[in-house]
Parts: C-alpha cells; structure tokens; sequence
C-alpha cells in the first residue's frame, strides 16, 4: 500500500437519521470540504439513507461506495473479512486524497458504523488524523416530531440496543428515568411485552423512517408484535407526575 501522510484525515460525519434538513451547517461544510465521501452500502448495493442524505449536499462523483457487513451478526469470519475489505479500500483513498469524509446516520460516536472503521484505519494507516462532526440522533429527532420529553431534571436516560436482547431492554425499563431502544424492529413482540411488564406501555412512542416519506410515529400501544423496520426507536419517558419542575 502506498505511503499515506500524517496529515491525512478521516473524517466521520453525522448525517442526522434522514432527514436532509437536520444535518448540521458543520456537517455540510465537511462533507463539501473532502476529497472524497464514503457511504457505507451492503453487499445487495441498494442506495443506503447516508447516501441518501450526503446527495444533498455533494454531487454523485465524489460519493464512493464502501461496502460493510452492516446486517451480518452470525457469521464472524464473513464479517471481519468485510471489515477488513472495506478498511483497504478507505486506506487506498486516504493513499490518494488529503481528506476523507464517511458519512454515518446519526451521530458517529453513537452505534456508528465508522467507530469500527477508525479502528481499523488506525492500524493501517499509522499517522492518520481522525475527527468527527457530531449529528442529530434518532431519539431526538423522535421526541421533536412525537412531542415527547426525553429528560427532566435529575431524570437519568439509557439508551439500549434492542440487538443486545430484549432482557437488557426490561432491566432499563424496570430502573428510573427515560428509556429509548434502538434497532428493536425485528423484536417488536418481546419490546411491546417487555413495555406492558413494565407499566411503561402507555406512554411510549416508535417511530421509524423518521423525517422520510415513509414516516411512522406511533403509540407503543399499537404494537401487535408483527416485525418492524430494523432502524425503528423506541422513547419509553420517565414516569412524572405532571408537576412543573417536580424532577429539579
């Protein structure tokens, strides 16, 4: 592989949860200050919301497509061979261009895709220089459209992946505070159990495609347990007894 330059930069760019308006003037900035932007895509090569979203912004030709393991969680060897695929080839451009944007949905310090990446670049690409611009994350996006609360006062709040099992989510839910679940599409039955063991049923809203045309924002009360789409959240609000201030 060729030399790269200590100042070469990757640089991971929140994108927001879709909607192309909620990405940050910082955000845009970096994307149209890179070489390159790289969007991750899985294998079956449809056109992923990153994408999506950075077309925005930049025109198609400075858009490279990198292709990541994103829905492989059974097969390890098939999803380090993957990794380390898709870590050559943002090497090989980090080779060729000073600066090198990957857009992530969300935030890329939350759940992100390009967290792993970093790790992987900075094994290949000794001197590299790694940066990241914050974005706006589903659950807040979820509580502006829902009108939901995240936290009040001394409210606490935890964030649970739904892929780590559904007895992680109950746990939360049992505790204090405002609870929001991520990726909890497929388990959808074991949530909307998990909510009603919990008497936090009521008061909790999903949402999904959130700021798409295929936006869904609905009570938790409606589950039925058929699977949802894989990328829907959960905001589970704290339990408050509608009295201002009453968490100071």
């Amino acid at each position: 592989m060729p030399d790269v330059m200590s100042s070469s930069r990757l640089i991971g760019v929140g994108v927001g949860p879709g909607d192309p308006e909620l990405v940050t003037v910082k955000g845009v900035n970096a994307l149209r200050a890179a070489d390159v932007v790289v969007v991750p895509v899985m294998d079956t090569g449809e056109r992923g919301r990153a994408e999506a979203t950075v077309l925005h912004y930049v025109p198609q030709e400075k858009i490279v497509r990198v292709v990541f393991a994103l829905n492989e969680r059974n097969d390890h060897g098939r999803r380090e061979a993957a990794w380390d695929a898709a870590g050559e080839r943002v090497a090989q451009l980090l080779a060729a261009h000073p600066s090198v944007a990957f857009a992530t949905i969300g935030d890329p310090n939350v759940y992100s895709t390009f967290t792993y990446l970093a790790h992987t670049i900075g094994a290949l690409v000794p001197g590299v220089v790694v940066e990241t611009v914050p974005g706006i994350t589903a659950m807040q996006d979820l509580a502006a459209r829902s009108g939901a609360v995240l936290t009040e006062g001394t409210e606490p709040l935890t964030l649970v992946p739904v892929t780590a099992g559904s007895a992680v989510l109950k746990d939360a839910l049992s505790g204090p505070g405002t609870v929001v679940a991520y990726k909890f599409g497929r388990q959808a039955a074991e949530v909307a159990e998990a909510l009603r063991e919990t008497g936090r049923l009521d008061d909790a809203v999903w949402g999904s495609a959130l700021g798409l045309e295929a936006e869904s924002i609905r009570s938790a009360a409606e589950l039925d347990g058929a699977p949802l789409p894989y990328l829907s959240t959960l905001i589970a609000p704290a339990r408050r007894d509608g009295s201002r201030g009453g968490k100071l």
